[in-house]
């Protein structure tokens, strides 16, 4: 493995080519953020500071099974940066989108496309509220294992594709991604599809956090199925309450993941571990405040729910 490859080059030119910021500039958003540069589109990432001082230094290091390279492109610790992007790909924390959104609003482009690649349900009306109407807001969910391995540096797991909502960019957008190595697919049900990754997320998230192992492990364990068989009717009782028709087998794909993740630990897991906020709120969180204001019991949801704020306000106490 070459522990310091030559950077990529900048691209010379993006001309006929969507130009794209990245305002969250973590696993997800490098790894995208590294495939649409070494197609040769402009990129900047927007993020933490030893990201950006690592990126300037040596480029972004993209860590996959068949390479490890160091990808050229711009950084900054500013959202200013995004000015004169085409597409916005929001990737911070569901609990940061507001904030986040509240950055970008004076530096958008008129007509520039904030793209939301986030966990939760509903990130893009967050986004639309703080944004207004005129701007164009659009939600993506993300199939993607990745990781920060270091400042500067993601590792890419497994998967990378992007199922892609309604947008005036949409066939346009698809394609450059495509072409980037990101298979995108349009679909008129993302609101379905973001729930149903919202299920996996609420059947794994919160037990691999508590216990610190991975999805694997955790399906061994004695009376784990039935768990997340409970947590997964609740979710799939508030989805039907609220009106979301969830595409294709959604118990299948909940098994499936333990499968082929046996080793990967939830993302819940790697915050809570890191003494990092969660996104608890927005995945067995937002099940549960959404079960209760539809008349739809969630107890498991919100066991999981407290139990992972305790286990936060307990990191929180002991550092």
């Amino acid at each position: 493995m070459n522990s310091a490859p030559t950077p990529d080059p900048l691209p010379t030119s993006s001309a006929g080519r969507l130009r794209f910021a990245v305002m969250g500039a973590g696993a997800v958003g490098c790894y995208f953020g590294a495939l649409l540069a070494r197609a040769g589109h402009a990129v900047t990432l927007v993020g933490r500071q030893a990201h950006v001082q690592a990126i300037e230094a040596r480029g972004l290091r993209l860590q996959t099974a068949t390479q490890d390279v160091h990808v050229a492109m711009g950084a900054s610790t500013d959202a200013s940066a995004v000015a004169g992007a085409d597409v916005v790909l929001l990737c911070v924390k569901s609990t940061d989108t507001e904030d986040a959104a509240r950055q970008l609003a004076p530096h958008l482009a008129p007509g520039a496309l904030v793209l939301t690649l986030q966990n939760g349900v509903d990130n893009d009306e967050r986004v639309r509220a703080v944004l207004g109407p005129a701007q164009p807001v659009a939600a993506a969910v993300v199939y993607v294992a990745t990781a920060m391995a270091g400042p500067g540096h993601v590792r890419h797991f497994g998967r990378g594709e992007l199922l892609l909502g309604p947008c005036a960019l949409g066939e346009r957008l698809a394609r450059e991604l495509a072409a980037a190595g990101i298979p995108t697919e349009l679909s008129d049900n993302v609101r379905g599809a973001l729930w149903a990754k919202l299920v996996i997320n609420c059947a794994y998230n919160a037990l691999s956090a508590i216990v610190q192992q991975p999805y694997g492990w955790l399906v061994q364990q004695d009376g784990a199925a039935e768990v997340i068989a409970d947590v997964v009717a609740e979710c799939l009782a508030v989805a039907q309450a609220d009106g979301v028709q969830l595409p294709g087998d959604v118990d299948a794909a909940v098994r499936a993941i333990a499968q082929t993740m046996p080793g990967q630990l939830s993302s819940t897991a790697q915050d809570l571990a890191r003494g990092k906020p969660s996104e608890i709120e927005h995945l067995n969180g937002y099940v549960a405040k959404r079960g209760a204001a539809l008349g739809v019991a969630t107890p498991v949801n919100r066991t999981l729910l407290v139990l992972v704020r305790m286990a936060e306000a307990g990191r929180r106490q002991a550092a």
